[in-house]
Order: C-alpha cells, then sequence, then structure tokens
C-alpha cells in the first residue's frame, strides 16, 4: 500500500506540474513526496483576486484511501484569518478532508486528490467569502449586507498586505521602512545536490511569485485605488458575527502605506532583475556552466532563425550571454504588420531555477502585455530551460488571434477590458494597436 500511495502523489504531482493552469503551482523535495507545497493564486474579480495563499500538504500511508492533511501557512504568523473556511491557525474546513460536516456524497472517496482539493480550497475564495460560514449562506438582513460590504473590503487589504507585499518582501530581503539587504547567493554555479538539503530554506513558489507579481502589478495598483474609495486610512476592521477573539482578522487601513510598499516592492524586483547583467558577467568571466550553456543556446537560435528563413533579429546585449535583445517583425496580414518591436530577455545566474524576464522596450498596447513591457507568456514547463521555447511562447501570446478568455491572463486592464468587451471596444482595441504597431515604425 505504501509503494502504491507514492506512485499516487507522484503521478498528481507530475500532472498538475504538467497542466497549464496558471493559477496552481506544487512542489515537494525529491526525497520526501508525502509533504508537499501547493499555491493558490486568488481568482479574478474577488477580494483574493491575485494574492498568494500556501498550503501544507502531508499525504498518509492510506492516502488515497484517506485524505491528507492540510494547512494552510498564509495567516500572517498565525494572527489572520483569511476565510470562514480557512482559519488563522491553519486549519481549512472542508467536507472532503472530514474537517467538516457535509452533506451526504460530499465526503472523501480515493478518485478525489489533490487537484481537487485545490480547486474546492480555491472556490471557498468567492465574491461573497461571508456566505462560506454555515447559517449565514442566506443571510439577507440590512446588517448581513453590510458585513458583506465590510468582510470584502479587509480580505481585499490584508490579501494585499499579506499574501503580496509581505511575501514578496521577504522574498526581496525588503526590511521595515523599504532598505534591502541582498539575499543573492555570489556562487553562480550551484550544488544542484544541495538545492534538497533539509536545513536549507525550501521556497518553491518564490520565483514564480516574482513573475507573477510584474504580471498583476497593475491589478494590485487598481486594487489599492479601489480601496482608497472606499476606506479611511486609520480606520479599523470590523469584526464578523463568526469571527472569535483568536480567530479572526483584525487591523486597519492603510491603503497608502501599502502603494508605498507595493511600488517599493517593484523598484527592487526591477532592480534585481537589472544587477543580472553584472552578475551574469561575472559568471562569463568564471565560464560557469549557466554562462556556457546561455552562449550555446544563443548560437543554437540565431543559426536556427537562419535556417528557417525568420527575419526577427536576435543579438547579446553588450555581448553578455546574459541579457538578449530580439526585434520582432510583426506578422504579416494581422493586426501587427509592419510593426517593428524589440524586446530583451534577462537571465539570472541561477537559470533555470530562476526563469528569464521578458521586457519589451517598444511600447505595444496590447492585451497580454503590461504597460510596463512585461509580456503574459507561459513556457511549456517541460522546456522550461529551452530559451528557443521561452522566445516562441512571448511571439505565440503576441499573434494569437482567437485565444480563449482567461482573467489569469489580467497583465494589461485597459487593454483586456477593450479586447474582451463589446464590438465596440473591441474596435477601439484594435485602433490603438495599430496606432501603436504604426508608432513602433517612427
Amino acid at each position: 500500500m505504501a509503494d502504491q500511495s507514492v506512485f499516487r502523489i507522484t503521478k498528481e504531482l507530475s500532472d498538475l506540474q504538467k497542466n497549464s493552469d496558471l493559477s496552481l503551482a506544487v512542489a515537494c523535495r525529491d526525497i520526501d513526496v508525502r509533504n508537499v507545497k501547493a499555491l493558490i493564486i486568488g481568482p479574478h474579480e474577488t477580494p483574493y483576486e491575485f494574492g498568494f495563499f500556501e498550503f501544507d500538504f502531508k499525504f498518509n500511508k492510506d492516502y488515497p484511501r484517506k485524505s491528507p492533511t492540510v494547512v494552510g501557512t498564509t495567516t500572517n504568523s498565525g494572527r489572520t484569518r483569511f476565510n470562514p473556511n480557512i482559519y488563522s491557525n491553519g486549519k481549512v474546513c472542508l467536507s472532503i478532508l472530514g474537517t467538516w460536516r457535509g452533506e451526504r456524497g460530499e465526503e472523501w472517496s480515493a478518485a478525489q486528490g489533490l487537484e481537487s482539493i485545490l480547486l474546492s480550497i480555491q472556490s471557498l475564495m468567492s465574491t461573497n467569502p461571508y456566505e462560506n460560514e454555515p447559517g449565514f449562506e442566506d443571510a439577507n438582513e440590512a446588517s448581513d449586507k453590510k458585513n458583506q460590504k465590510d468582510y470584502v473590503q479587509k480580505i481585499r487589504h490584508e490579501t494585499l498586505r499579506i499574501s503580496v507585499i509581505q511575501r514578496l518582501e521577504d522574498y526581496l530581503g525588503i526590511e521595515v521602512g523599504g532598505s534591502t539587504q541582498p539575499t543573492v547567493p555570489s556562487d553562480y554555479d550551484l550544488d544542484m545536490d544541495t538545492m534538497d538539503d533539509d536545513s536549507a530554506p525550501f521556497l518553491p513558489f518564490k520565483d514564480l511569485c516574482k513573475r507573477r507579481f510584474l504580471w498583476y502589478y497593475e491589478s494590485y495598483l487598481a486594487a489599492i485605488q479601489k480601496g482608497k474609495g472606499e476606506t479611511k486610512d486609520g480606520q479599523s476592521f470590523a469584526r464578523m458575527p463568526f469571527e472569535g477573539v483568536s480567530n479572526s482578522m483584525e487591523g486597519k487601513f492603510n491603503y497608502t502605506e501599502l502603494e508605498k510598499r507595493l511600488r517599493n516592492v517593484k523598484q527592487v524586483l526591477d532592480e534585481e532583475t537589472e544587477r543580472w547583467a553584472s552578475e551574469g558577467l561575472e559568471a562569463k568571466t568564471k565560464e560557469s556552466t549557466v554562462a556556457v550553456n546561455l552562449q550555446r543556446q544563443f548560437e543554437q537560435v540565431v543559426e536556427s532563425f537562419k535556417h528557417a528563413d525568420i527575419p526577427h533579429n536576435l543579438e547579446l546585449v553588450d555581448n553578455n550571454p546574459f541579457i538578449w535583445a530580439l526585434t520582432y517583425f510583426g506578422k504579416p496580414m494581422t493586426n501587427l504588420d509592419g510593426g517593428l518591436f524589440r524586446f530583451k530577455l534577462h537571465f539570472s545566474p541561477r537559470f533555470p531555477e530562476e526563469q528569464p524576464r521578458v521586457r519589451f522596450e517598444t511600447r505595444l498596447f496590447h492585451h497580454r502585455i503590461s504597460p510596463d513591457g512585461t509580456p503574459c507568456y507561459v513556457a511549456p514547463i517541460s522546456r522550461r530551460e529551452d530559451v528557443k521555447s521561452h522566445i516562441e511562447a512571448v511571439i505565440e501570446a503576441l499573434e494569437e488571434e482567437q485565444p480563449p478568455y482567461d482573467p489569469r491572463t489580467l497583465v494589461n486592464p485597459e487593454a483586456f477590458k477593450l479586447y474582451w468587451g463589446g464590438p465596440d471596444e473591441r474596435r477601439n482595441y484594435n485602433r490603438r494597436l495599430r496606432r501603436s504597431v504604426q508608432q513602433s515604425m517612427e
């Protein structure tokens, strides 16, 4: 049974990691598949929007006959209850986990698994989480309506403060007051055997959260502006009827401070990306494995472009294999036709553990490119070390003519709203896209 349990867990992990779901991520140390970390990115148009919520899963030897134990770890050190069903001590109340008495048929079965649990937890992160509390599902009194609004307001504030800003500040070594402490290791040829060392911090979502932060930065700013319009700095959070003294969400609104901290995180993250250039040159001088690999891949991609008669121009910036610059020629017979766009790929000396960060230098009004030039693209997980796959994914995101509606790709709120609006909005979007294409040649 134990071997079957490990096989089942390993398969589920592999399936989830291959999945293109942009809002779920899982990871474990190779030496211990029974202890899994999972990340849920909060759904669009909820107070949890694009927040980073982490959970620890512990699978026993009887899995899948018995459900795993799940504990939420995004709790502000046990001080914040983010949902009626997600306690400040990390307890997750779900009938399929046996932590809540549900209706008949809602209990755990071996047909369920890691993904179904994550989706169940994600479904709790709704537009009106107040109604998740038993007995409050149909609460419609005037006091309930006020509570619902107050509850949404404080969850939005704490999602930004704790799950996004505080998490990124920890990752970037930003201390109280905004100063930073260096967190970058000086050894560029990391011994991969040490990555699973139990003594080393296991932070599998660090790079993912940094890249998603760049995607959703404008949405975070918009949420802060919305919060400023609904609350006043210094205003205390309202306590909900179901919140206890040691299991609640206490605090005060301070969106002015949150905006300051959010902008500082963005600045420090951009500075980290720029720092990769000098670190890369040092790694090149030492002939590190990553530097040699990137140089070889660059030469291979240039050669493949020539053989395939692809017009795009690729070069190294300052002969640095850690910064690639690509000039993209707009696809004929599309809205991009005639455009000339330059974007850079910045590589970390710890690539591919840290994935490349891409930034368009040429302004392009596009629903998959943020206002600061960060494209929303997803490279195949099985080819994350292959730079060509990243370039192809960026171009595919640009050229996709009939993309499915997916709010998880909302990196440019203005362009996204126009693109997915009515016929008039779509025409306006096309006009602005064409205008930026024309300007790219000026």
